[in-house]
């Protein structure tokens, strides 16, 4: 492997890419560095075709805790199972360079991004990205790249290349973008309610600035790259498509006039399997090194299906379900379908419904979140669930897969940005998302639906948002935009364009392509036929639900926020926890928590109990006052007077003369444990005692 080097200047830092060093008997192997942050990214390729009908490609990010100067937490100290952070990158490497290796291309191809040092300030996943693209170019791997990559932020109205962690807390825009010379390859970010306009503006700023970081890689391959390996590409008889478009010959137009994809699925399957059902007529077609099968002509009659599907748009303007390119599906609208959540909702768009549902939680119920960067806490989640029954199908329940994890962030981002402040609202918020049937851009209606719950649930959101995907099918010079795809349009079409937003603009984007990149200004197009989409969704939404409930629901915990002063904490506390467990096991609250600043959390089922627990907490932090009437319980008995306490944790004699108006022989005639009557502080002595009087509080 030969050495090479090239050093890109980036948002004024250099990003360095360097090969021949590490890694060798990969097909090849990059290292990738900027400040302190270094990502090796290696690619590898089977010498044989699989047996797959799929081009088996596996990606895999991967983040070493000492690459930050830490040893993992828990029992086995090591890494284990990917994070979200490690799924999501993961996913953000496999789907630009996905659409960028040769049809029929089948040979296993596996790339791996490691971070081996993080500086703390630079995410290691855009590097990663760019180092996947320069192995996959200088490798043999076909790979018809490179791509360029950047993230982009917008701080204080300024654009900010490849920004830190800090600045991308305090930018307005979080975008990645992936680009070719001529065409966006993928889109992945979010947004302040950013106006159209202005995302254009930022995806053509970003573009531009995509363009040297992969020319540069040309200077790579010219140093070190391999001479591109020849494979075999799995080609099936040229003439086998026109004999099954023959045997197919008038049915398919047919079966897509179905609006019902069941139905149409249904006849789709008849049509195959009358088709398959006598392999003879395929004999011509077999050659001595392959012989047709059932598989091969479910693939051409795939590919019939693909030409069918795009001449019906654009010959006749018509949709498989009859609608028109801007039409949407019907849509139905529903909350607090269920009795004891703490907020929920339904959202039918067409054939693809989301069951919503909102819980809040306490402090305690944050999301722990150890990365390269740090600790982190997140009081907001959304959990996506897309089981087997929502289309139809049997396969075994098992954790959440790349797919849900990336749908559920795609929407957590939509609504990030309209949520309330935590000191406002100081709950933890967990959405999950069911799909109980889907035809199609279920995400987005995961947006919909989680943002209807929020408002059922009396969460404080800033305005309503919505989402839609807008498909694309391209011939030559021609192009068509779709609003609202559904299932066999994201199959057969070239681009799965997610965006979502309120009234005022968008909150998250999200491209995928299934082509070799698609031009700026179609992308611009799109941008816009989805604003018109969102806002007529918005419409339905809003005639359901127009804001947020006024209060919580009756079944989530009330929290109250108080005030003390910070040198009061300890006294709250206790030794060991002592006070503040009393708090909870006497008021009944569900829990008490206090910052370092002093803010005091109470969280309760009860409004009663939170506001006993609030007095209490008063009680603890007042200081006594001399001349003041209280009310105290009588706690010890001796035989010269009686300590009550008249405060939380604070106790006062009254002496046996202070009792009563009238002489006292034995104080146990007179009260007992457990008593309450008032007292008024008569005096606070030298050595911080305090005496109490309770004739004197009698008498006023």
């Amino acid at each position: 492997m030969k050495l090479g080097r090239i050093e890109i200047p980036m948002g004024g830092k250099n990003i360095i890419i360097e090969t021949g060093k590490l890694a060798k008997q990969a097909n090849a192997a990059v290292t990738v560095s900027c400040g302190g942050t270094t990502v090796l990214v290696t690619a590898c390729m089977s010498k044989k075709p699989g047996t797959m009908d799929f081009f088996p490609l596996m990606v895999e990010y991967q983040e070493k805790t000492y690459a930050a100067g830490r040893i993992p937490g828990g029992f086995f100290k090591r890494e284990g199972r990917p994070t979200q952070k490690e799924i999501l990158t993961s996913r953000v490497i496999d789907r630009p360079i996905r659409p960028l290796f040769p049809n029929g291309f089948l040979n296993e191809v596996q790339v791996v991004a490691t971070v081996l040092s993080s500086d703390g300030e630079n995410d290691p996943d855009i590097f990663a990205l760019i180092g996947a693209s320069a192995a996959l170019t200088i490798s043999d791997i076909p790979f018809e790249g490179p791509i360029g990559a950047v993230r982009l932020g917008r701080v204080d109205d300024q654009y900010v290349l490849n920004p830190t962690y800090a600045q991308r807390e305090i930018s307005s825009i979080d975008l990645i973008v992936v680009g070719l010379k001529d065409g966006v390859v993928m889109i992945e970010g979010e947004s302040q309610e950013v106006e159209e306009p202005k995302m254009i503006e930022a995806l053509q700023y970003a573009f531009d600035k995509l363009q040297p970081i992969r020319e540069v890689q040309y200077d790579l391959q010219k140093q070190a790259g391999k001479p591109k390996a020849r494979v075999a590409l799995v080609t099936p008889h040229p003439e086998l498509k026109n004999k099954v478009a023959e045997l197919a010959k008038g049915r398919l137009s047919e079966i897509y006039k179905i609006g019902e994809k069941e139905q149409r699925e249904d006849a789709l399957n008849d049509l195959l399997d009358e088709i398959t059902s006598d392999l003879s007529v395929f004999e011509a077609y077999t050659t001595a090194d392959h012989e047709i099968s059932a598989s091969d002509i479910k693939a051409m009659f795939e590919q019939v299906e693909y030409e069918e599907v795009r001449r019906l748009i654009f010959d006749e303007n018509k949709r498989a379900d009859g609608r028109g390119p801007k039409d949407i599906r019907d849509i139905s609208v529903e909350v607090n379908v269920l009795p004891r959540t703490h907020g929920s909702s339904l959202f039918t768009r067409g054939q693809t419904q989301s069951l919503a549902t909102v819980t809040l939680g306490t402090r305690r119920d944050e999301q722990l979140v150890e990365a390269l960067e740090g600790v982190s806490y997140y009081n907001f989640m959304l959990h996506y669930n897309f089981p087997s029954f929502s289309v139809g199908e049997t396969k075994p329940m098992r954790g959440p897969g790349r797919r849900e994890i990336g749908h559920g962030a795609l929407a957590a981002k939509a609504l990030t940005a309209v949520l309330p402040e935590k000191e406002k609202f100081p709950y933890t918020i967990r959405v999950v998302s069911e799909i109980l049937e889907s035809n199609g851009s279920s995400s987005m209606a995961s947006v919909c639906a989680g943002c209807l719950s929020l408002m059922d649930a009396g969460v404080p959101i800033k305005d309503a948002v919505a989402g839609i995907s807008i498909g694309l099918i391209t011939d030559h010079n021609k192009h068509c935009l779709l609003t609202d795809i559904m299932g066999l349009e994201d199959h057969f079409g070239d681009m799965d364009f997610k965006v979502a937003g309120t009234r005022k603009g968008i909150t998250a984007i999200q491209l995928d392509l299934k082509i070799k990149g698609v031009a700026v200004n179609i992308l611009f197009q799109g941008l816009e036929q989805a604003r018109e989409a969102r806002l007529k969704i918005l419409d339905v939404m809003q005639s359901v639900i127009a804001k947020p409930k006024e209060d919580i629901s009756e079944f989530a915990p009330r929290i109250i926020i108080l005030q003390i002063p910070q040198d009061k904490i300890g006294e709250v506390i206790g030794p060991g926890g002592k006070t503040i467990k009393r708090i909870i096991e006497e008021t009944g609250v569900e829990s008490i928590d206090i910052d370092d600043d002093g803010k005091v959390h109470v969280a309760s089922l009860s409004k009663e109990a939170a506001q006993k627990a609030v007095d209490f907490v008063h009680g603890l932090v007042e200081v006594p006052e001399v001349g003041k009437i209280y009310d105290a319980v009588v706690a010890r008995i001796t035989n010269f007077g009686v300590f009550c306490e008249f405060l939380p944790g604070k106790q006062g004699l009254v002496h046996v003369s202070e009792l009563s108006n009238k002489f006292v022989k034995d104080v146990n005639t007179v009260v007992k444990v457990g008593d309450t009557f008032k007292v008024k502080l008569i005096e606070i002595d030298q050595m911080k005692r305090i005496n109490l009087s309770k004739k004197q509080a009698e008498t006023e």
